[in-house]
């Protein structure tokens, strides 16, 4: 469970750390590509929790969340219409509720870790 935080904690590191920067023309594309990763990241912790996780379908949901955000925020690029906001939508609304719901477990699994002692 310390790895992907160990990992995460270098990532942002690293990119702190260095000048990378994006263009306007991809900000769009990577700002929905990193919402939907965020919400598949929470998606599987949250499995973990409810011991359900399954790698397969980790790894295929998020290439396919990702894939999918960045399909429609082209599509809707090349429409003129900002249609990468019902991605916006969509991922936000799942990721608060998986936050919630983890939040949940981890108080629920403290209180009763106490309760037992």
């Amino acid at each position: 469970m310390w790895l992907p935080a160990i990992f995460l904690i270098i990532g942002i590191s690293l990119g702190l750390l260095t000048d990378i920067t994006i263009s306007d023309q991809y900000s769009n594309y990577l700002s929905i590509a990193i919402l939907a990763a965020l919400d598949t990241l929470f998606g599987g912790i949250r499995a973990h929790l409810d011991r359900t996780f399954d790698q397969k379908i980790f790894v295929s949901g998020f290439l396919f969340n990702i894939g999918l955000a960045v399909l429609l925020t082209f599509i809707g690029v090349k429409l003129g219409i900002d249609l990468y906001l019902a991605a916006v939508f969509a991922f936000g609304v799942r990721l608060f509720q998986n936050i919630a719901i983890i939040r949940r477990r981890l108080i629920l699994q403290k209180n009763t870790e106490k309760q037992d002692n």
